[in-house]
């Protein structure tokens, strides 16, 4: 519903109502429909320029030379947009942050920390992780065993591996999409057989047949980067791979077990073991460090000596205490995947881990679970969970919930207690100074009221708010 109502914002030119979907509802600026648009080419179709700088500002993407590219400059209806997509380069940190995993991915490949195997191709090196390429390719886990077993440096000779088909096909492997000259997209499908992914050579011809009817149609445009946007469940249950063999072998019941169980056949090369009431966790320091800054610093900082495991004589041991396995389980799988299974009996467990592990996306993540669980009895305790753990989707959510039932939230002394606390909390507050919760269940009781019988019933909610406040002597 989100979705919809954002293309139809940008459809519109309806910055506000973009800018409060973005900012408080958390949605991804990249979605695209069925007719695989996204929300900056309808912004730049329909000629709203301030909608087209704000989704840039915020990550939109609209690379040169692209398919999205392209599409957008060929489609606006300004040249007043047109230049602002040619001369918009900035990323800012809050649009590299909306995308916490694959950012961490891509990064991971490109400054390569924690690599453990090198490739040369033809005089260009790339640093890469054997726990990736292994649960990305059966073809590295094999060569990986074989050919390359206990190499560090493989040299890759032969003169038909293109280095930037190689570096393409790495980026597919990390991240679940690609970047690629158009002129280098043989090499890429000659290298993607050698590696048996059939899916990535049919995924390399569609795009191709897309592009070339879109620039047979388009005069004047030019692709010269083929993209393969990431599929992202696949992707994770890739690296979920790597979660199901950290798990100790009495864990494992009911892990990995469908389609097809491969831990039992697949190294995945662990360099680190945390130790969870008395279980061994064979994990990497690559995702945990590149996930998390506490367990940086705890692996970088402050973990220089202790036990090593004795099955992996090189591989140190970390004991964690104040955690349960089980809800170590779940981090794994989140800091591996970026998805976990949550339910009502472990969020709160999970959620209280991913604020003392400092992993936001996970803090998300539960936030979307409690927002599944609301209802009359919880909605003013999952404000305060949202207020305390500063999740701004779920605090909007309860309090657009609040704005439904606030005839009987006005009745009960938990929520005047809620209102009087939030109005204290206002620093230096005057009498008639606004009161945050007040104001947003306001603006959720007054938004999108169209008819006449749905501005009889805001005016009857608000009336009761108001003589809520009016009682206990706030006004705002």
């Amino acid at each position: 519903m989100d979705a919809y109502d954002l293309f139809t914002s940008c459809r519109k030119g309806d910055i506000s109502r973009v800018r409060y979907l973005v900012e408080q509802r958390d949605m991804d600026l990249n979605v695209r429909d069925k007719w695989d648009s996204t929300p900056l080419y309808y912004s730049c179709l329909c000629g709203h320029e301030e909608l087209v700088q704000y989704l840039l500002a915020n990550g939109a993407k609209c690379e040169a030379n692209t398919f999205d590219g392209e599409r957008c400059m060929y489609g606006s209806l300004s040249d007043s947009i047109r230049r602002l997509l040619k001369e918009y380069k900035c990323i800012t940190a809050r649009a590299m942050q909306r995308d916490y995993y694959d950012h961490f991915l891509l990064m991971l490949l490109e400054q390569g920390q924690y690599s453990d195997v090198k490739f040369l191709v033809h005089g260009e090196t790339f640093h890469a992780h054997r726990c990736v390429l292994s649960a990305c390719s059966e073809y590295f886990t094999a060569m990986f065993e074989t050919k390359w077993k206990g190499k560090n440096l493989i040299p890759l000779k032969h003169p038909l591996i293109n280095p930037a088909a190689f570096g393409a096909l790495l980026q597919y492997f990390y991240t679940g999409g690609m970047d690629i000259d158009v002129s280098h997209v043989e090499d890429c499908k000659r290298l993607a057989k050698q590696c048996k992914m059939g899916d990535l050579i049919d995924e390399l011809e569609s795009k191709c047949k897309q592009v070339y009817e879109f620039v047979s149609n388009k005069p004047g445009t030019c692709v010269k980067v083929l993209t393969l946007e990431p599929h992202s469940c696949q992707h994770q249950e890739d690296m979920a791979q790597l979660a199901d063999c950290a798990l100790p072998a009495e864990l494992r019941v009911g892990f990995g077990e469908l389609p097809f169980d491969r831990t039992d056949n697949f190294p995945s090369y662990p360099d680190i073991c945390f130790r969870v009431e008395g279980y061994d966790f064979l994990c990497h320091k690559a995702f945990f460090c590149g996930r998390s800054d506490y367990f940086k610093a705890l692996l970088e900082d402050h973990f220089s000596e202790g036990e090593m495991l004795q099955s992996q004589p090189s591989t140190r041991v970390l004991t964690l205490h104040n955690i349960s396995h089980q809800i170590f389980i779940s981090l794994i799988y989140y800091i591996y995947s970026d998805d976990t299974e949550l339910s009502p009996e472990n969020v709160f467990d999970v959620l209280c881990v991913a604020d003392m592990y400092l992993l936001p996306g996970l803090k998300r993540l539960c936030g979307k679970t409690l927002a599944k669980m609301l209802c009359e009895d919880n909605v003013l305790h999952m404000w305060k969970t949202a207020k305390l753990f500063r999740l701004s989707r779920l605090e909007d959510q309860c309090t657009e919930y609040m704005s439904k039932i606030i005839e009987k939230l006005v009745e009960q002394p938990e929520f005047t207690d809620m209102i009087k606390e939030d109005a204290g909390a206002v620093e230096d507050r005057h009498e008639t100074d606004s009161i945050p919760l007040v104001d947003d269940i306001r603006f959720h009781i007054t938004s999108n009221v169209q008819t006449f019988s749905a501005i009889e019933e805001a005016n009857v909610k608000l009336e009761a708010l108001e003589q809520l406040l009016s009682t206990i002597g706030l006004e705002c």
